[in-house]
C-alpha cells in the first residue's frame, strides 16, 4: 500500500450525496473498485459510470452477473463479489453501517478492515459508525455530510388518502402484494420493487413509477439502500420484520435509512405510518428527523484467515472468535450451515480429503440460497454440484441444459414466475464461477437470456395485477394537463379518448363495473374532468324539462326519467320538504344549484297541487278562534285526524265554526275528521312520503293499492300508518275511512243492544263476504254470534225483496267503493268504539263463489236435474250472524286488553266465540225460527230511541224530523 494512501469515512444521513461523491472521486483516479450492498444498486451505479466513460472500461461483478471488458478500469461490485488483491487506486465501500447486520455484517467488517485503495479509500455510511471505524482504522479521516433537504414526520395516513409520489414499505412478499392490490383498487396502480427481483424486472417496475404511469411504489426495505427515486413520502406498513430467525422491531436508524428515501436533492420529504402500523412515539420520530441515533459499539466479524487442511479445520477457523472488543462473533451464516450439513455426508467427506477439495467444497457452500428453501434441501443441491465438480472437473453440459430447460417457461402467475426467477439465479451464479462450466460464455448467455424472459414475464404479470393501464394513462394525461375528450351517447355511456369508462346516470358518474369497486375512484377522477362540459349541458336540459319528466318515489327519491337525481329530506314544516341533490362534486356548484332549484320547484308545485284544500284552509283569514286552531291541526296532520285524538276540540267547536270548516271540504265523521279530496291515490302517496319524512323513518311504508275499500292490516307498520293511508284498522283488515263512515250511518239505525243482522248494503259498501264482515265488526267492537237456520226458499225474481237476497253471494270480495256518501256530524257518543290502535288479525279473503258456498252449503243442485229438484229434500240451512255492541261506555274508549295484545280478533275462517274458537252461543231456537235476542248478558248503551236529542245538534234535529215524518 502506498504510504500516501488516504482513508476517509464520509458519514451522514440519507440524501447527502455520499454515493454520488464516491463515484466522482473514483472517476478521478485511473482505476477503482466500489462495493455496493445490493445487486440492484450495483446495476444502477454501473449504468451511470458506463454513461460517463463508456462500456469498454467499466466492469460489473455480482453473484449473478459478470461483465468484464478486457480493458476494465472501474469495477462496480456487490460487497461480497469485490475482487481482492487488485491494487486499484481507489476503493469505496457503501452503506458501511451494514457491518452490524446479523446476516451479512461479517463481510462488510472484513472489507472495512482489509480493503484499501493505493491512493484513496472511502467508507460511506451512517454517522453511527464513527466509533467502531475510529477503533478499527485509527488513521481514518472523518467527513460529515448533512442532508440536503428536510425530512418531516407526518403521522398516520390511510392508504386511501396517501398522497401521490409515495412509497409504501412492507417487510414480506405477501404484505407487499396485498398493499399493491389495495392501491390498484383505490389509486389506479402501483409499481413493485423487491430485492428478490432481477435488475431487469426492477428497472421496468421503477420505470412505471418514474415516468408517471403510476404514482405509488410498494417496496421492501431494499429501497433503503441507495436507490434514487422521486419519492415525496415514505409510509411504513409495519415497524417490525422477520430477520431470518425471529420477528424483531426495527431500530430507529433502520427506519431512518428507509424513510430517508423521501425527498431528493433539495426537495423536502415526509414519512409516516399506514395500515396497522402503530404511530411512532415523539422521541423516535424526532430522532429520525434529526438523524440522532445510538452509536454502534459492536460489529459482526468472522475469521478471514481460513485453513483448508480439512473440513474440520475449516469449520474451526470459521467459528473462531475475535480478539478485539469492538468485534462480535457473527452467527453462523448460510454458507457455514451448508458446510456443517455436508460434513455429515460420508461421500462428501471422502471427496474433501485434500486442500484443493476442501477449498472447492467451501466455494460450493458459498452458493447463495436464492430459492429460500430449507438448509437440508439447499445442501442436497450443493452436494450434487460438488460431486460433478470434484469428479468431472466441471458441471456437465447436459445437466446444466436440463436444469435451465425446466425453468425456461413464461407461463404461470406471479408466485410461479418469482420461483423460476429464484431458481435461474442459482444457475446464473454457477455459470459466473470460473472453471465450473465448460463454456462459460455460452452458459452465462443462456442463463441471462432465461432470466430476461422470466423477468419480462414477471414484469407483465405484476403490471397486469397491480396496474390499471386505462386508469393510469388517463391520470398521466391529466397530470400533463392535456385536454381529454369525453362523449356521452343516448344511453348515458361515457367514453374518454375512445375508451369506455362508465355511465352518466343523471348527474352522477358511475365508473365501469370492471373497475371493481374502490378502484373506480381513480378512474372517476380522470373521467369527471373530461365530463365537465357534459354536466353543464345536461343541467340546462334538466332545468327546462317539464314536471311530467320528474317524479318522486315511495321512498322519497326524486327521479328524472330512469335516473335518481335527488331525494326529499324533512323540512321545518311537513308540508315543505327540502331537497338533497345527487350531483358529483366535480360537476361544480353551478350545476348543483341549478339541479337543486329545479327539484325544489317541482316538489313545491306538487305539494301545492295535491294538497290545495289544505293550502286554502291555512290561508283562510276568515277562520278565527277555535276554528283557526282546528284548521292548523288539520294542516299539521296532512288532512286526516282520528276523531278520538281531537274529541274535546270537536266538542268545543260551535256550529258556525263547523260550518266554516265544512266549506273547505272537512267532514266530521264518527271515526275520522278528514278531507275527502285528499283520500285520492295521488295525495295519499305524497302524504305517506311527507309523513315518513316528518317521522324520521328509515324505510317508508308503501301506499295501499288504489281503489280498494279494505286491505289487510299490517301489524308491523308504524303507528299512524293506516290513518295516513286513509284507512282505519278493524281486526284483521283496515277499511277506508269514507266507507267506514257510510257503514256507521247504517249501523246508527240498528238495534245494537238487542242485536241485528248484516244488511246487503253493509256487505256491498265494504266489499266483503258475511264471514269477513263478521271479523270487521268484531274489530269495531261488536260481538258476532254465529247461527244457523232454515233457509227461506227464494221468491220469483219479480217478487224478491232486498231483505231476502243473500248479500254475500252478490258482492265481490273487494270493490273499488267509488260511491261518494255524505257523512254528517255524528252524535256525541257514537254507537261504535273509537279505537286507534291496529288489531292483529290474519283473516283471509274468500272469493265470491267460495263465499256463496260457505253460506249456503245445501245449495248444490245441478241445473239440468229437474227430477231431483222436484223431489222432496231436506230443509236448506243458511248461516247468519247476530251483531251486538260488545262494550260498555268505558270499554268504548279503546280496544279490549286482549285485542291490544293481538288476541282480540279470531283466527281462521270463522269468527270465534269466547271459549272454543266459535261465535259465542249456539244457533238459537229451532230451524227456521228467530234467534233469541238479548239472551246473553252484557253491558251496552241504550238504543238510539232512548237517547235524548241534543237540540243544538242540527244533524240530530234533522234526523228527528225525518222520523216524525215517517
Amino acid at each position: 500500500m502506498n504510504g500516501s494512501s488516504r482513508i476517509v469515512a464520509v458519514l451522514g444521513p440519507t440524501n447527502t450525496g455520499k454515493t454520488h461523491y464516491a463515484i466522482e472521486r473514483m472517476l478521478g483516479h485511473r482505476t477503482g473498485v466500489i462495493g455496493l450492498p445490493l445487486r440492484l444498486l450495483a446495476r444502477e451505479v454501473f449504468d451511470r459510470i458506463v454513461a460517463a466513460r463508456g462500456p469498454s472500461v467499466v466492469a460489473l461483478v455480482t453473484g449473478e452477473e459478470r461483465i468484464v471488458p478486457p480493458r476494465a478500469q472501474y469495477w462496480v461490485c456487490t460487497v461480497e463479489a469485490m475482487p481482492e488483491g487488485m491494487g486499484a487506486d481507489f476503493v469505496a465501500i457503501d452503506e458501511i453501517q451494514l457491518c452490524a447486520d446479523p446476516e451479512r455484517g461479517h463481510v462488510f467488517t472484513d472489507r472495512l478492515m482489509r480493503s484499501r485503495g493505493t491512493h484513496e479509500t472511502l467508507f460511506l455510511g451512517a454517522d453511527t459508525m464513527r466509533g467502531p471505524i475510529r477503533a478499527l482504522v485509527p488513521e481514518v479521516e472523518f467527513v460529515r455530510r448533512d442532508r440536503m433537504s428536510q425530512l418531516v414526520y407526518s403521522g398516520s395516513k390511510k392508504i386511501s388518502r396517501m398522497p401521490a409520489r409515495s412509497a409504501i414499505v412492507g417487510f414480506s412478499v405477501d404484505n407487499v402484494y396485498a398493499i399493491a392490490e389495495l392501491i390498484r383498487r383505490q389509486k389506479g396502480g402501483a409499481a413493485v420493487v423487491m430485492g428478490a427481483l432481477s435488475p431487469r424486472t426492477r428497472n421496468a417496475q421503477v420505470a412505471l413509477y418514474q415516468n408517471g404511469e403510476v404514482d405509488y411504489l410498494v417496496a421492501t426495505d431494499a429501497i433503503g439502500m441507495g436507490l434514487n427515486l422521486d419519492i415525496d413520502h415514505v409510509a411504513f406498513s409495519a415497524l417490525s420484520k422477520f430477520d431470518g430467525r425471529r420477528m424483531r422491531p426495527l431500530a430507529p436508524n433502520e427506519l431512518a435509512q428507509i424513510a430517508g428515501r423521501a425527498g431528493r436533492g433539495m426537495s423536502d420529504g415526509t414519512f409516516g405510518v399506514t395500515g396497522e402500523a402503530p404511530k411512532l412515539d415523539d422521541g423516535m420520530a424526532q430522532a429520525i428527523m434529526d438523524s440522532r441515533f445510538t452509536p454502534l459499539k459492536k460489529l459482526n466479524w468472522r475469521n478471514p484467515d481460513l485453513r483448508f487442511g480439512s473440513v474440520e479445520a475449516l469449520i474451526d477457523a470459521l467459528e473462531q472468535g475475535p480478539q478485539d472488543d469492538t468485534l462480535l462473533k457473527a452467527r453462523p451464516a448460510d454458507d457455514l450451515l451448508a458446510l456443517k450439513t455436508l460434513s455429515q455426508q460420508t461421500e462428501v467427506m471422502a471427496r474433501a480429503s485434500d486442500v484443493a477439495s476442501v477449498r472447492l467444497l467451501w466455494d460450493v457452500c458459498r452458493v447463495p440460497d436464492f430459492r429460500g428453501i430449507s438448509h437440508a434441501e439447499h445442501a442436497s443441491l450443493l452436494e450434487v454440484i460438488f460431486g460433478h465438480l470434484h469428479e468431472r472437473g466441471g458441471i456437465p453440459n447436459d445437466f446444466m441444459a436440463r436444469q435451465i430447460r425446466r425453468i425456461d417457461r413464461t407461463d404461470g402467475d406471479i408466485d410461479t414466475l418469482s420461483k423460476r426467477l429464484a431458481y435461474i439465479r442459482t444457475w446464473t451464479y454457477v455459470a459466473q464461477r470460473n472453471g465450473w462450466v465448460a463454456d462459460e460464455s455460452h452458459w452465462r448467455d443462456e442463463t441471462r437470456a432465461v432470466e430476461d424472459r422470466v423477468s419480462d414475464a414477471l414484469h407483465d404479470r405484476l403490471t397486469q395485477r397491480f396496474v390499471d393501464r386505462r386508469t393510469s394513462v388517463l391520470l398521466r394525461r391529466l397530470k400533463q394537463k392535456e385536454a381529454l375528450l369525453a362523449e356521452v351517447n343516448d344511453k348515458g355511456e361515457v367514453t374518454v379518448e375512445g375508451e369506455f369508462v362508465g355511465r352518466l346516470e343523471g348527474f352522477r358518474f358511475s365508473p365501469d363495473k370492471s373497475a371493481q369497486g374502490a378502484e373506480a375512484k381513480a378512474l372517476k377522477t380522470a373521467s369527471l374532468q373530461a365530463l365537465a362540459p357534459q354536466f353543464h349541458l345536461r343541467a340546462d336540459r334538466f332545468y327546462n324539462a317539464p314536471d311530467t319528466e320528474i317524479d318522486f318515489t315511495d321512498q322519497g327519491g326524486l327521479m328524472w326519467g330512469e335516473y335518481a337525481v335527488g331525494k326529499l329530506v324533512a323540512g321545518d314544516d311537513p308540508m315543505k320538504p327540502q331537497v338533497e341533490v345527487f350531483v358529483d362534486e366535480a360537476a361544480g356548484p353551478d350545476v348543483e344549484q341549478k339541479v337543486q332549484r329545479r327539484l325544489q320547484h317541482f316538489i313545491d308545485r306538487k305539494v301545492a297541487a295535491l294538497f290545495e284544500p289544505l293550502a286554502n284552509l291555512s290561508r283562510d283569514e276568515e277562520l278565527t278562534g277555535l276554528a283557526r286552531g282546528f284548521a292548523f291541526r288539520m294542516v299539521e296532520a296532512l288532512g286526516i285526524i282520528p276523531r278520538a285524538q281531537v274529541a274535546q276540540e270537536v266538542k268545543d267547536l260551535d256550529q258556525d265554526a263547523r260550518g266554516a270548516l265544512r266549506k273547505h271540504g272537512i267532514r266530521f265523521g264518527q271515526f275520522t275528521i278528514f278531507m275527502p279530496l285528499l283520500l285520492k291515490p295521488a295525495p295519499t302517496r305524497l302524504r305517506l312520503v311527507l309523513w315518513s319524512l316528518s317521522q324520521g323513518l328509515q324505510m317508508f311504508p308503501d301506499a295501499p293499492p288504489p281503489g280498494l275499500v279494505t286491505v289487510p292490516a299490517d301489524a308491523d307498520a308504524p303507528k299512524g300508518y293506516d290513518t295516513m293511508c286513509g284507512y282505519r284498522t278493524a281486526g284483521e283488515r283496515a277499511i277506508r275511512i269514507d266507507m267506514l263512515e257510510r257503514l256507521a250511518d247504517m249501523l246508527r239505525n240498528e238495534d245494537s243492544r238487542g242485536g241485528f243482522e248484516a244488511k246487503p248494503d253493509m256487505l256491498s259498501i265494504t266489499g266483503m263476504t258475511l264471514e269477513q264482515f263478521a271479523y270487521l265488526m268484531q274489530g269495531l267492537g261488536y260481538n258476532a254470534e254465529r247461527g244457523e237456520r232454515e233457509k227461506v226458499k227464494a221468491q220469483p225474481v219479480a217478487e224478491a225483496t232486498p231483505a231476502e237476497t243473500d248479500g254475500a253471494a252478490e258482492t265481490p270480495a273487494e270493490t273499488t267503493g267509488t260511491a261518494e256518501a255524505s257523512v254528517e256530524d255524528s252524535p256525541a257518543e257514537p254507537p261504535v268504539a273509537q279505537t286507534e290502535e291496529p288489531v292483529e288479525a290474519v283473516a283471509t279473503e274468500a272469493k265470491p263463489e267460495e263465499a256463496a258456498a260457505e253460506e249456503t252449503p245445501g245449495e248444490a243442485i245441478a241445473e239440468g236435474d229437474a227430477s231431483e229438484a222436484a223431489a222432496p229434500a231436506e230443509p236448506e240451512v243458511e248461516v247468519f250472524f247476530t251483531f251486538t255492541w260488545g262494550r260498555n261506555r268505558q270499554a268504548g274508549r279503546g280496544p279490549r286488553r286482549d285485542q291490544k295484545q293481538g288476541r282480540g280478533a279470531p283466527r281462521g275462517d270463522k269468527p270465534q266465540g269466547k271459549s272454543q274458537g266459535k261465535p259465542r252461543g249456539k244457533p238459537q231456537g229451532k230451524k227456521g225460527g228467530k234467534p233469541q235476542q238479548g239472551a246473553k248478558t252484557f253491558s251496552s248503551r241504550p238504543p238510539r230511541s232512548e237517547k235524548p236529542i241534543d237540540p243544538d245538534n242540527p244533524f240530530a234535529a234533522a234526523l228527528m224530523g225525518l222520523k216524525e215524518g215517517k
